[in-house]
């Protein structure tokens, strides 16, 4: 028997990743609290579902694409008295590691697997089909799942144990947003000396101090920083570890906006630290 798939949330991300899957062939349902996110997948031809208890008749593999640790917990919980023994539940959240080891837990109790499997390149990604999917979980829960996952995926990498996933985000997003605090620092000490920062941006793309973060720095969304700095302070304080920069990271990204970006990228000043930055008068010296 083929594998149905069941999706719990279509906003944007999860809309895009659920077409991919029905382009691949898979049949696909859909549950939403939002009707207006509900009737967009029926008019992409995704089987809408009225509730997560109908969903769960509709599925073998399930992809959570919700927000937070608590929405996670809220699907999870819902759905896994629910759904038949052996199915799997992918939650693609963003969440701290600790919670996919507490939903495990919960999920054994119920003959149900869970695996996480958050994803990376964002947005774009997800309409392209070209995300990155890290996961976490046993052997055999992942790869019943695989196929689902790389309908959307350029790849499906296993990082480890439940819980591994979450971890491999929570690195990625670390030197995410240390690149962003880097790259924004480095253009601003150009713009500041009079060299045009996209040029310099340009140059630094073919140079070792390259990074991902800059090659994509138009199109970053200042959307998640501070809860994905929440992740890695708390997993760097239960592990007993203390790290300087992460710390000065989370203060110093949430002082950044797109707007910011924009502004040092091609306006004629940027900001900074609650100061406005323009390019030195060589002649008059430095304000």
């Amino acid at each position: 028997m083929s594998v149905r798939v069941g999706f719990v949330g279509v906003g944007a991300m999860g809309l895009a990743m659920a077409s991919h899957v029905l382009k691949a062939g898979f049949a696909v349902a859909a549950y939403d609290l939002n009707a207006e996110c509900l009737d967009a997948a029926s008019a992409a031809g995704i089987t809408s579902a009225r509730n997560l208890a109908d969903l769960a008749t509709m599925a073998d593999v399930f992809v959570a694409v919700v927000a937070t640790d608590d929405q996670s917990r809220s699907v999870t919980k819902e759905l896994a008295p629910l759904v038949k023994k052996g199915s799997v539940i992918t939650i693609a959240a963003t969440n701290n590691p600790g919670t996919m080891h507490e939903l495990g837990k919960y999920c054994d109790g119920y003959g149900v697997r869970l695996i996480d499997a958050p994803v990376v390149y964002g947005l774009d990604g997800a309409r392209e089909g070209t995300l990155l999917s890290l996961c976490g979980g046993r052997d055999e829960d992942v790869e019943m799942a695989r196929p689902v996952l790389m309908s959307y995926s350029r790849d499906v990498l296993h990082v480890g144990e439940l819980g591994s996933g979450q971890l491999a985000k929570a690195c990625n997003n670390l030197l995410h947003w240390i690149h962003c605090i880097g790259n924004y620092e480095a253009l601003l000490l150009a713009k500041r000396y009079g060299v045009d920062a996209q040029r310099m941006r340009e140059v630094l793309l073919k140079s070792p101090g390259y990074n991902n973060t800059l090659e994509r720095w138009d199109g970053t969304r200042f959307t998640w920083q501070e809860k994905d700095m929440d992740v890695v302070l708390d997993l760097a304080q239960a592990g007993g570890l203390v790290l300087p920069l992460s710390g000065q990271t989370d203060q110093l990204i949430k002082l950044l906006s797109a707007t910011d970006v924009r502004d040092l990228l091609y306006g004629a000043e940027a900001s900074y630290l609650g100061r406005r930055v323009a390019p030195i008068n060589r002649q008059a010296g430095a304000a």
